[in-house]
Parts: structure tokens; C-alpha cells; sequence
């Protein structure tokens, strides 16, 4: 799996952990408060920020009833039609360059998810540096394509999709010219629960299709998003939001600027701690050795004595023999006076 470089950052599994907080519809129709998320994502810490591209025409039609209705009485949008969810939740493209500005001067990496064809040409004139597919659109193979050939990386999260699915996106991908591919393992339920989230998926994910797998992480806290750096994820994006307690469409979900913060710390400690495979003591650990266990004299003994379980023990430090020839020297002859606190060694022996 090669590295990837988005803006001035590579991803990849010698890299640290790239972090994307995600602004979806948290902004709550302020671009003043979109523009604090920005920078309290940049105070926390993380690489990226995302936003999205579409209008509520551009994803659905305003009818508010059967089927466009959110009839779902356990989802948090329950009782909204599709168009006024989105509604509610866009990003107008007049705020896309503010926050894209913004974040350069934060020194955060902006890019967005576009879900239409419009949505990439409006994106392409901002030099949106790469592309996220949401999960409900991995099945798209035209938008697939259309942000393929921008020849720019290309992050998929992969909710719902079966492997034959993302088989036929990776390559459509690939056949349109992009070999940039990060793929997100990711669970679209809202929040999602730990033990549905199943990311053992992902080093099976990255054998598949060869790419680069990371976490978009829609449960509770951080302990599922360091679990994935443990077994290969090099990406992780979570919803982020100034305060969950303000409410907004996505906030229940969301982290906030101090959890953000722990998210990159932790998650760059679970990374560093992978290290290489590794046996015997670490160059930090070699000044450690002397207080292993090794043989010593317990008691003062004399010139033709011999070794028994009275004089001789394993004790620490261990600047002795060690303890595997303990049975070995038991019943053998001594060739001087040893004092107590003697560490033995084969000199001693006649």
C-alpha cells in the first residue's frame, strides 16, 4: 500500500494517525460558528476538516410525506422530511471559501464531500486538495467517477456496502484515473454502537483491495477509534462540533474540542506503541537487565564447601549466573571463601 500525500500531509502506516474532524451540519446555519469550529479544531490539533457539498435540491425532492418523510421513531431526525433535513444541515457554497480560507490560515488541511457532479466542478474551482465519498453515495459510480478523474486522493467511506460493491467502486475508481484510495471502515448508524462496528474489517479490507483503511467513527468517545490504529487504521474522521449541548443535527454524535484533543493525543500513542516485531530488551530496557534475578551467595562459605540450597539463591540484581544453572551448581566444590552478597559466577567453582 503506497503513501498518500493529501496537501502537506502523508498518510500512511509509518505516519501518524491522520485526523479529520468532520463539520457536517454542526455549523447550525452560522457561518460565524463554522468558522469558530475551524479554529477550535486547529487548537485541538487535527489535520483536516471536512465539510460537505450539496443543497437540499441537489439531494432529494420537497415532498414531505411516504417515503421522503423520516418515519424512524429511534432516529434522531424522526419526523423531518429528507429536504428539510438537509435543509437544515447544508453548507451554502458562499461559506465554502471563508472556511476553506480559514483553515489555511489555521494551518488545517480543508476538502469536502461532494454529492453531486456540480458539487465536484464547484469544489475543483476552489482547489479542494482531495474527496470524500459518503456511504450512502459508495453505490454512485458516476460521482465515483466524475471525482476520480480529478486525479486527486479520494477517502470512501465504506457503510453498508458489501465487499462485491466496493469491488465495483475501487475499480471504477482506478479505471478513471485515480490510484489514490483510502477507504473508511464505517458503520452508518447514528451514534453507532461499539460492538457494531466490527473494525477487525480492516486489515481484511486493506488485503482485498490493497489501499490504505482508516475509521469513520460515529460511536461514542475514542476507545473504538484507538482500537483501529491498533490493527492498521491510518485515518480517523469523527463528527466534531463546539458543544454537543447546542444542539444541531449531527451534535449527539459529535466530539467536542477537549474529546478532539484526546482523540489525536491517544491516537498517536496507540500508534507510536505499535513500533516493529521485536524481541529481547529494547535499548531503553538494557539498563533495566541488572535487576533481573540472578544467582548469588546468601551466606559467608569456605573453600571446599559445596553450593547448596542454604548458601545459594536466585535474588536480584542479576549481576550473577542466571537462575537456569541454579540445579546445575547444586552439590559442586568451592575453590575460595566467598562472603555474602557474592554474585557467583564459573570462577568459583574447583
Amino acid at each position: 500500500m503506497s503513501e498518500i500525500y493529501i496537501a502537506d500531509k502523508i498518510i500512511g502506516k509509518n505516519f501518524p494517525p491522520f485526523i479529520i474532524a468532520e463539520m457536517s451540519g454542526n455549523h447550525n446555519q452560522s457561518l460565524e460558528r463554522a468558522l469558530e469550529i475551524v479554529d477550535a479544531a486547529a487548537e485541538a490539533g487535527a489535520h483536516a476538516l471536512k465539510i460537505q457539498t450539496y443543497t437540499a435540491d441537489t439531494m432529494t425532492l420537497d415532498i414531505r410525506e411516504g417515503e421522503f418523510l423520516i418515519s424512524d421513531p429511534s432516529s434522531l431526525w424522526a419526523g423531518k422530511s429528507l429536504y428539510q433535513l438537509y435543509e437544515e444541515a447544508h453548507t451554502p457554497w458562499e461559506w465554502h471559501k471563508p472556511i476553506f480560507d480559514r483553515c489555511k490560515e489555521k494551518g488545517l488541511i480543508c476538502f469536502s464531500t461532494p454529492f453531486d457532479e456540480t458539487a465536484v466542478d464547484f469544489l475543483e474551482s476552489l482547489d479542494c486538495p482531495c474527496y470524500k465519498i459518503a456511504s450512502f453515495e459508495n453505490t454512485d459510480i458516476p460521482l465515483i467517477r466524475k471525482v476520480a478523474c480529478t486525479g486527486k486522493p479520494l477517502i470512501i467511506s465504506t457503510g453498508m456496502a458489501t465487499v462485491a460493491e466496493l469491488d465495483e467502486t475501487v475499480r471504477a475508481a482506478r479505471e478513471s484515473g485515480c490510484d489514490k484510495i483510502i477507504l473508511l471502515k464505517c458503520t452508518s448508524s447514528y451514534p453507532s454502537s461499539p460492538e457494531h462496528t466490527n473494525i477487525i474489517t480492516i486489515p481484511n479490507m486493506q488485503d482485498l483491495f490493497n489501499v490504505q483503511v482508516g475509521l469513520s467513527d460515529h460511536t461514542l468517545g475514542i476507545g473504538v477509534a484507538l482500537a483501529s490504529i491498533a490493527i492498521g487504521a491510518t485515518v480517523v474522521e469523527k463528527h466534531f462540533t463546539l458543544s454537543r449541548a447546542d444542539g444541531g443535527v449531527d451534535s449527539a454524535f459529535s466530539m467536542e474540542p477537549v474529546e478532539l484533543k484526546a482523540l489525536i493525543d491517544e491516537t498517536e500513542r496507540a500508534w507510536l506503541s505499535l513500533g516493529q516485531i521485536s524481541y529481547g530488551p529494547t535499548e531503553e530496557e538494557t539498563k533495566t537487565l541488572v535487576f533481573r534475578r540472578s544467582l548469588y551467595v546468601v551466606k559467608d562459605i569456605q573453600a571446599g564447601d559445596v553450593f547448596t540450597t542454604e548458601n545459594v539463591r536466585a535474588i536480584r540484581p542479576g549481576y550473577g549466573l542466571p537462575p537456569k544453572f541454579f540445579e546445575l551448581l547444586l552439590g559442586k566444590k568451592i575453590r575460595k571463601d566467598i562472603q555474602k552478597g557474592t554474585p557467583l559466577n564459573w570462577d568459583i567453582l574447583e
